[in-house]
């Protein structure tokens, strides 16, 4: 429509009946733009009553728009925020295609299987990826109850992605000299109750006191823990006052009274490995990214939606309360 067209239109509006002028209403919603999915979670986040993010002082104004999202000044510390602020997901763009990508996540998609499906580079989808796994990642059950198992599975260590090794470089990944603990592998300790509430850490070393300080807060007291025989476990449950059986898993024991066995630990370790996979090899530096990513994956098939990997990446939810 040319412009002299349209300014006439314009000056008919004023004409326009109350009937007529719904009618028009009704009739340019569907050509209006909308906001994305994703703003309208993001904007969701501030809640009814907003706090500033570097002083907490809910005396605000609002300061216009930047970037699709509201803009608000605090009247304390007289610094500008908006909802994203002080979360990874700041200062990123393109938030039109963070629904697209969170069901990437979901659906566990490569980098270039995300960027494919979202229009963007393939170094945008793994930023996106490792922005939103920041706060996944630390995102663990504060206790775990009942029969607990813990045992360790083992990661090649990897400096994929690094431009300058301090070893050799190994061919298509490569595999360890020998099983088990040793320099070339990263230890990964899970522990996992049969509720399916599962906590994971990357062992800098296998001793008691390790253990202790990384596991013991996360196991209720009441609760009964299951190992193998490895004296750090008995060390740190004798110090935390834990009721412990240890199953001979050298002696070729597996079950015993039923219900003290490592099948419900081990059986999440053959997912972690299997699911990890797909990635043809993952760096030691983006471990704990993909350690969070299967954790909410895991169980989770009914519960999780995009919109819920959006607000997990965004801490408005706790995954761990989602079976």
């Amino acid at each position: 429509m040319k412009s002299k067209e349209f300014k006439e239109l314009v000056e008919q509006l004023s004409r326009l009946s109350a009937k007529q002028r719904v009618s028009l209403r009704q009739a340019l919603e569907p050509a209006l733009p909308t906001k994305p999915q994703a703003v309208r979670e993001i904007e969701a986040r501030m809640g009814d009553d907003p706090a500033c993010p570097h002083c907490g002082s809910h005396r605000l104004g609002k300061w216009g728009t930047a970037k699709a999202l509201p803009r608000f000044r605090c009247k304390e510390c007289k610094r500008t925020f908006n909802a994203l602020t002080g979360t990874p997901l700041a200062h990123l763009r393109k938030k039109e295609c963070w629904d697209q990508f969170a069901a990437c996540l979901q659906e566990s998609k490569t980098v270039r299987g995300s960027a494919e499906e979202c229009g963007v580079h393939r170094n945008t989808t793994f930023r996106w990826r490792h922005r939103f796994l920041a706060w996944i990642s630390e995102n663990k059950p504060p206790s775990l109850h009942g029969v607990v198992e813990a045992d360790e599975t083992f990661f090649l260590e990897s400096q994929k992605g690094s431009r300058h090794l301090d070893r050799k470089p190994r061919k298509r990944g490569g595999k360890a000299l020998k099983r088990g603990r040793s320099k070339e592998q990263i230890c990964v300790l899970v522990a996992r109750d049969r509720s399916g509430q599962t906590t994971d850490h990357i062992l800098p070393a296998f001793n008691a006191e390790v253990v202790d300080g990384l596991l013991g807060p996360a196991i209720d007291p009441d609760a009964m823990l299951c190992t193998d025989g490895a004296k750090v476990y008995a060390a740190f449950a004798k110090n935390r006052g834990l009721l412990h059986e240890a199953v001979n898993l050298s002696a070729g024991e597996r079950v015993r009274a039923k219900t003290i066995h490592l099948q419900n630990v081990n059986g999440y370790h053959s997912r972690l490995k299997g699911w990890i996979a797909r990635f043809h090899g993952v760096s030691t530096r983006w471990l704990p990214s993909y350690l969070g990513w299967r954790r909410m994956l895991d169980g989770r098939d009914q519960a999780l939606s995009p919109a819920v990997v959006l607000k997990s990446a965004l801490k408005i939810i706790d995954f761990n309360t989602l079976r």
